[in-house]
């Protein structure tokens, strides 16, 4: 018998889009995919030739279970370099991935029956990792006028004696929006008010635009700090989304925990891995700032774009790479056997119609919404929008 909690967790319906949108490809439609959470640059050859000199020097044993310190030093590094934060050896973790660290930290934080703050629109996984941990997603809702930003007063007609964790994301899958520190001041003051931790994850901070400058919670004050597990990882940065590697860094009884945690789990991320990482927070930068130019220009023509169709609104994204206009003015509407009465009958409509593969806000918990990445080709852009007005006008 399958167990009360992996029965909690249901199938996304973007999996099941995504498997229509494999089938499709392989009958030799062409499908674009606007679903894809990952960079479509390679990852650079000056982090891949360190994972090949690790290969080659033999480093493909077990290493300690937090990571190597090499490695834990550049992540303390980065911190404060970056974000002005000083963390201790012990108080930083390597782990498989970002969403790795997350369900470590929810490990660590979370007994059956305590409750997770979740803003929504929110990433899929923060509910049902929740679940997984036998505590309660607790879900605040955030509204398009205010950028989906969460305010202090929606957090407080939510709290309880059983709440125990608030989960940030910024800048934010799906909408691309993010916090300046008078917001983050804010939150902070109604989290120790409250006596609830923060996990923050800053997987996209490197991704801003306009000049905007991203500032982690943690370094609000030490109080707050101590309050905070921060996530994150080169995924995203670096566009190493297939190595499996991140980081958390928190107070260090936290993170001792997640690190005995892990020890039953992946026990050490893979050491190959580890090195890649290393070189890509000490190695070159410059890098990012290529690409962050070519997901400026995507970012600026695709919200454009959305926002010439009648019944379409989008908001331009401060960071990430994502877009996610409303799309609530085509519900009721008709073509062929088709009728539309939420995002996933849309996202499905315009995968079988105009072969685009999108992501309903739903799956956000944001009814209304769609979740475009432009994180692939402008010229693919081009091409994608083109049959989304296209099918897009046909519903009436």
């Amino acid at each position: 018998m399958i167990s009360q909690r992996a029965q909690k967790i249901k199938p996304s319906p973007t999996l099941m889009i995504n498997d229509k949108a494999k089938e499709m490809t392989a009958k030799g439609f062409d499908v674009i995919s606007f679903a894809v959470g990952e960079p479509d640059f390679d990852t650079p050859d000056n982090i891949k030739n360190a994972a090949k000199k690790a290969i080659d020097a033999g480093f493909t044993k077990y290493t300690a279970v937090a990571g190597i310190v090499e490695l834990k030093d550049a992540v303390r590094d980065k911190f404060k370099k970056d974000n002005n934060i000083d963390y201790k050896r012990s108080e930083v973790v390597i782990s498989c991935g970002a969403k790795h660290s997350l369900y470590n930290a929810a490990q660590a934080l979370l007994s059956p029956g305590d409750e997770v703050l979740i803003p929504t629109p929110y990433w899929v996984s923060y509910p049902d990792q929740t679940l997984l941990n036998d505590a309660v997603p607790v879900l605040v809702d955030t509204l398009e006028e205010d950028r989906f930003l969460l305010k202090p007063e929606a957090i407080e007609e939510k709290l309880t004696n059983k709440t125990k964790v608030l989960i940030l994301n910024y800048p934010s899958n799906p909408t691309g929006s993010t916090y300046d520190k008078k917001s983050l001041e804010r939150l902070a003051e109604v989290a120790l008010k409250g006596g609830f931790y923060i996990v923050s994850d800053e997987v996209y901070e490197k991704l801003t635009y306009d000049g905007l400058t991203h500032i982690s919670i943690a370094s609000i004050d030490e109080e707050i700090k101590k309050k905070t597990v921060v996530v994150n990882g080169p995924s995203k940065t670096y566009a190493m989304t297939g190595w499996r590697i991140g980081y958390a860094a928190g107070d260090a009884k936290i993170i001792d925990a997640i690190t005995n945690i892990q020890s039953q789990s992946t026990s050490n991320p893979t050491s190959i891995s580890q090195k890649a990482c290393l070189e890509a927070l000490t190695g070159p930068q410059d890098f990012l700032s290529q690409m962050l130019v070519e997901f400026d220009k995507r970012r600026n023509y695709i919200v454009s774009a959305l926002n010439t169709i009648d019944g379409i609104k989008c908001l331009l994204p401060e960071g990430a790479f994502y877009a996610f206009p409303k799309i609530s003015s085509y519900f009721g509407k008709k073509w062929d056997h088709w009728t539309i009465n939420n995002s996933f009958d849309l996202a499905m409509y315009l995968l079988e119609d105009a072969h685009i593969a999108l992501v309903p806000g739903s799956d956000f918990g944001k009814e209304g919404f769609i979740r475009i990445s432009y994180a692939t080709s402008l010229e693919k852009l081009k091409e994608g929008f083109s049959r989304l007005k296209a099918s897009l006008a046909k519903l009436v």
